[in-house]
């Protein structure tokens, strides 16, 4: 028997040392598939569906195999739990001693260098980030790491974020008066020496992209790496082979200009002004698109007159602080640094205003203050594949939602993974007796007018069914706005709606009020685990399909169809299954959860498609009568309230 399987048996070692822990084949299973990979050095991908233990199943071989480890995941919450709480558990049941490291973005940790640049300049920031500024300057005589993470008291977004932490622009690196004590060097070098790294998919692949160029050194070389969440990484990957500029870069270096022209060099006035006509040039180029947000085709916006002569402005602005920023070179590191941003930024704009190129999408997104112009390959399997090819180690990708239909070949297209060992393992939780999926007849057409009124009526009949204890699952903004509107109107129960604060902080409210409602669009379709009778009832408004507008998704289409495949088939089904996966997946999370899931579209009756839907969702009892759904959440909610009354 290996290791691993002495591990995981009834009598093993996390039975004995690990409370509550009990053994589950589809456990073992990934866990001697992963052992195989990790001793074969193979590629492994499994769909571990919920409630199987993935975590520990990687976890475990990877801590025995005594090879150098990367975990990577999907967010940095997840990083953190797997850090704070199941590495030490598993490590204390194994009784090992692995050196295991943390390790974010450089976004994350305080910058000393740019905290004291900003500690006595007072005149370039507003009261509200002074507040912020004098927190964090308490905060910094006492932090050991550095991570930002620590001061739960600033919000995620908080404005003295970009004062006081680093980007790849403004590093000074090993130029830096601070750099031996920087908090990030520090992070780095606890990770070159650690036998485990938990980073996240985002850092992985900024990491990744870097050593095409021969500067990646973030992310330690590894025996094994572990990508869970791993239907996550197509998308995270072809942003970081791709190229991105936003004209917020250029504030911040104007900002940057402005901040050493008032310190260190007070002769240089030409220099803020030629900085201060590239802030402009490029406010000037946002205001040529609408208030709202909006995400667009640049390849044909940018031949739009306006758009051309905006550039042709703002090219030339950059060249002026190009050539003024060249007299003073020498005179402070700092602006050196600013050299090298500024002929980066020039760069980046001559190639993503060549429209000539092929195999990539140009796109631009908006916000209320500024453009982001972005450049995305088509296809990054290749890409991927070669990386994988070339690095002579193990390769584990893990999540509960790989699979369309029967088959993993959507996600192995898109990564290049052909060779990958391929494994599936149901969930343990019987879904049959836990839960009901129930798609209303009678339902309008999903782009009808009526669907809005049909949706408000389904939704307030689930809430008072429930009594509150819901998720109402959107695809678009505009639908969760006029839905939270009016169900204010229809129902007594709090009603939360995503946008109007943090994730964070509307979960909290959530879990806090056993009678709410939570209505949410994409961020709160995963990677959001709400157990027992705190979540009785989701329902989706209508199959998750990517916008039709979607510059990228476009690009996609045409060249699917230019290598004679089936766009919709190919692409948009498989895309739009996995989106629908996740969001279902918020429903039953635990062995005793029951509750309620109400998909809100005909489609997946009436279209052929609708099949491999529907194959793709957990096996609960299957209605067509809202009516047994809503007595199942009033016979659910009596029960907790009999519960309730036994407990008192």
């Amino acid at each position: 028997m290996s290791k691993v399987a002495d591990l995981f048996a009834a009598t093993g070692q996390l039975a004995e040392n690990i409370a509550g822990f009990t053994p589950r084949q589809a456990q073992t299973d990934m866990a001697l598939a992963v052992e195989k990979a990790i001793e074969a050095q193979q590629s492994l991908i499994v769909e571990a569906g919920t409630g199987t233990g993935k975590t520990f199943a990687y976890l475990a071989p990877a801590l025995l195999s005594g090879d150098k480890v990367i975990v990577s995941t999907g967010t940095k919450n997840l990083q953190e739990q797997l850090f704070h709480r199941d590495v030490p558990v598993l490590k204390k049941a194994l009784g090992s001693r692995a050196h295991v490291a943390l390790l974010k973005g450089r976004s994350n940790y305080l910058c000393l260098h740019r905290l004291a640049m900003h500690g006595g300049n007072s005149t370039l920031v507003n009261d509200e980030v002074l507040d912020e500024l004098s927190e964090v300057k308490a905060w910094s005589t006492s932090t050991k790491s550095g991570d930002i993470g620590e001061l739960t008291t600033l919000a995620e977004d908080a404005k003295v974020l970009p004062f006081v932490t680093s980007t790849i622009d403004n590093c000074l690196g090993k130029d830096c008066p601070d750099y031996e004590d920087c908090y990030l060097v520090k992070a780095r070098r606890n990770a070159l020496d650690a036998d485990m790294v938990v980073v996240n998919h985002h850092l992985f692949f900024a990491d990744m992209a870097l050593k095409d160029t021969g500067f990646g050194e973030l992310i330690p070389e590894a025996d094994v790496i572990i990508f869970d969440e791993a239907h996550q990484i197509p998308d995270v990957a072809s942003e970081y082979f791709g190229e991105a500029l936003s004209t917020r870069q250029i504030h911040d270096l104007a900002k940057d200009i402005e901040l050493l022209y008032r310190t260190v060099l007070k002769d240089a006035q030409q220099l803020q002004r030629a900085a201060e006509k590239c802030k402009v040039a490029a406010s000037d180029l946002r205001l040529q698109f609408g208030e709202q947000g909006e995400r667009g085709n640049w390849r044909q916006k940018c031949q739009e007159p306006v758009i051309q002569k905006q550039l042709e402005m703002l090219e030339s602005a950059l060249k002026v602080l190009y050539e003024v920023i060249k007299i003073h070179l020498g005179r402070d590191k700092e602006l050196d640094t600013v050299y090298d941003r500024i002929v980066e930024i020039q760069q980046r704009l001559a190639t993503l205003t060549d429209t000539q190129q092929t195999g990539v999408s140009l796109w631009y997104e908006t916000t209320l203050r500024h453009i982001t112009l972005h450049l995305t390959p088509l296809s990054i399997a290749d890409k991927f594949a070669a990386n994988v090819k070339a690095a002579k180690c193990s390769w584990i990708f893990t999540s509960a939602t790989l699979k369309v239909g029967e088959g993993f070949d959507h996600f192995q297209r898109q990564m290049g993974l052909y060779d990958a060992q391929t494994l599936a393992l149901d969930s343990p939780f019987d879904y049959p007796q836990q839960a009901i999926l129930c798609v209303p007849r009678y339902l309008p057409e999903p782009n009808s007018r009526e669907m809005a009124a049909t949706l408000l009526d389904i939704a307030a009949q689930l809430v008072k069914a429930s009594d509150g204890r819901c998720f109402l699952l959107f695809t678009s903004h505009a639908m969760l706005r006029l839905v939270a509107e009016r169900l204010r109107e229809r129902v007594t129960n709090t009603i939360l709606v995503q946008g109007t604060t943090t994730k964070r902080a509307l979960l909290e409210e959530y879990l806090a009020d056993p009678h709410a409602v939570l209505l949410g669009t994409g961020a709160f379709w995963e990677g959001v685990d709400v157990r027992g009778d705190a979540l009785t009832c989701v329902m989706i408004d209508k199959l998750p399909f990517a916008s039709p507008d979607d510059p990228l998704l476009q690009a996609r289409i045409e060249d699917c169809r230019r290598q004679g495949g089936n766009p919709f088939g190919q692409l948009q089904i498989p895309q739009a299954v996995i989106t629908l996966k996740q969001g279902a997946g918020r429903l039953i999370r635990d062995a005793t959860d029951k509750g309620v899931l109400v998909i809100c579209d005909n489609r997946l009756i009436t279209r052929d498609y609708g099949k491999t839907f529907v194959a793709s969702l957990p096996p609960m009892h299957r209605t067509r009568t809202l009516d047994t759904a809503l007595q199942f959440l009033r016979d659910l909610r009596e029960e907790g309230k009999n519960n309730e009354t036994t407990s008192d």
